[in-house]
């Protein structure tokens, strides 16, 4: 028997009754070709046009039918309280994916980070959950963030006078 394939992706909002479930990781909900296998053990094959960005919510439609929902599986992350529009504007600068609630931000687990934050007077909840950052500016996605090892940068990571910068990724 064929594996069905996912060639669609519905949004959040665009279908209304899912036969089955996908648990996946902020990386893994960031895919074009790959082998899933759903809640229930059966699996299908994702073979998608471009590279896409999935949110918890949006669902694969299969070659037979299904629609199998995505869910945000939990892992290793920050809540950061505090001066919530000064740390997000540090975060931000450092291009990490940030997820933004009411009352704290959500950033995935970077020693560098945690200790910048502290520094700059932020209360540090370390925890289990879903990963949901902030899609891209220009509507869904993800933006597009860089580790800090690699490759070489055209400016310091220390920035603290409000200047525009260049990275140069070789």
């Amino acid at each position: 028997m064929n594996q069905p394939v996912a060639r669609a992706i519905l949004r959040s909002g665009q279908w209304l009754k899912a036969d089955g479930r996908v648990t996946l990781g902020y990386d893994a909900r960031f895919l074009r070709r790959k082998r899933l296998v759903a809640e229930d053990g059966s699996s299908f094959l994702v073979d998608l046009t471009e590279t896409t960005s999935l949110d918890q919510g949006d669902a694969f439609k299969l070659s037979d039918g299904r629609l199998v929902v995505v869910i945000a599986a939990k892992e290793p992350v920050v809540q950061v309280r505090g001066d919530l529009p000064r740390l997000a504007w540090h975060i931000g600068n450092r291009h990490t994916p940030c997820q933004i609630e009411a009352d704290h931000l959500v950033i995935r687990r970077d020693h560098v980070l945690e200790k910048m934050l502290t520094g700059l007077g932020a209360e540090l909840i370390i925890c289990d959950a879903p990963f949901r950052p902030e899609g891209g500016a220009y509507g869904h996605g993800r933006t597009m963030g860089h580790d800090h090892g690699g490759h070489d940068h055209a400016h310091d990571h220390g920035h603290s006078h409000g200047h525009g910068h260049v990275h140069f990724h070789g």
